[in-house]
């Protein structure tokens, strides 16, 4: 078992190597703690058992049911139809299947905004789902929010820079954080969700200077898309990431293609059941 000396001199164990770490599960602590160590950190977004369970067995250290799934997987044009309940069939789904990674749920839009009350009413409902930890988006305003969910024992993960929940009023997909002025804004605002008991913030769309600079600065752990390479971790859509459509964000990396092989698979299917080779023999019963 992989392990190293906490600040306390105590062993704790490290997520660098899943297959001999020792972690049975990765808990909120473990990020502090890699963090610490310099280790980085992985993301993934997961919406189905499926998928979560070959993302988990992977040892991607978090599973994100992010409110993408509007876009991914349901059709939507944005994140901002989303809904509750669709986030908690997705919650469920993923969060039976992993078995190391934490599970972290998106609060949708319109389900935190109104009060810190609000917020918790509808984390409850992820956390029963099986989320181990809930995101939603904001900086300062959104401190007292992160309190009230941590005094009720539910782990926060902030988001800030490009919050894809406000592309309204953003003006589109734009890169947050340009100019010192606006750079100075992340900056508090990270440290206010780290005061507040962020378990770790997701800093999307910014420049990498800027992005380097709240991640040594901010005590809790940063983990970036497409915010560079300093960051405490890295967080992608997996269809991003495994190539399932020819089109990718100029932060992504395709690291395979997993799109083609599963078309050229079911076009393998259609070919054999028109020719008559499937089902063959082997594949029916006989009594």
């Amino acid at each position: 078992m992989s392990t190293t000396d906490s600040p306390d001199g105590t062993a704790v164990p490290s997520l660098a190597d899943p297959g001999t770490a020792g972690v049975r599960k990765v808990r909120v602590h473990h990020l502090a703690q890699a963090k610490a160590r310099g280790e980085r950190l992985t993301m993934l977004t997961a919406y189905d058992a499926v998928t979560a369970r070959i993302l988990d067995e992977a040892g991607t250290d978090m599973l994100l049911v992010g409110d993408s799934i509007g876009n991914v997987a349901l059709g939507y044009d944005s994140t901002l139809p989303v809904s509750l309940d669709e986030m908690i069939v997705a919650t469920r789904s993923v969060a039976r299947a992993a078995r190391r990674a934490l599970v972290v749920a998106d609060l949708p839009f319109g389900t935190y905004e109104a009060s810190p009350q609000q917020a918790l009413a509808s984390a409850v409902r992820l956390v029963r789902a099986g989320a181990n930890a809930v995101k939603f988006e904001g900086g300062r305003p959104r401190a007292d929010t992160v309190r009230l969910l941590g005094q009720a024992g539910i782990p926060v993960i902030g988001h800030l820079g490009f919050t894809p929940q406000s592309v309204n009023a953003l003006g589109g997909f734009r890169v947050q954080g340009r100019g010192e002025e606006a750079a100075e804004t992340l900056l508090a605002d990270a440290m206010a969700l780290a005061e507040a008991g962020a378990a770790a913030i997701v800093l999307e769309m910014v420049p990498a200077p800027v992005a380097a600079r709240i991640t040594e600065t901010c005590p809790a752990p940063i983990i970036g898309i497409g915010a560079g390479a300093q960051c405490d971790g890295q967080v992608l859509v997996w269809t991003d990431m495994a190539g399932m459509t020819d089109w990718a964000p100029r932060f992504a990396r395709q690291f395979g293609q997993v799109g083609e092989a599963l078309r050229q698979a079911a076009q393998a299917y259609g070919e054999a059941v028109r020719e008559g080779a499937f089902p063959a023999e082997e594949h029916t019963f006989s009594h």
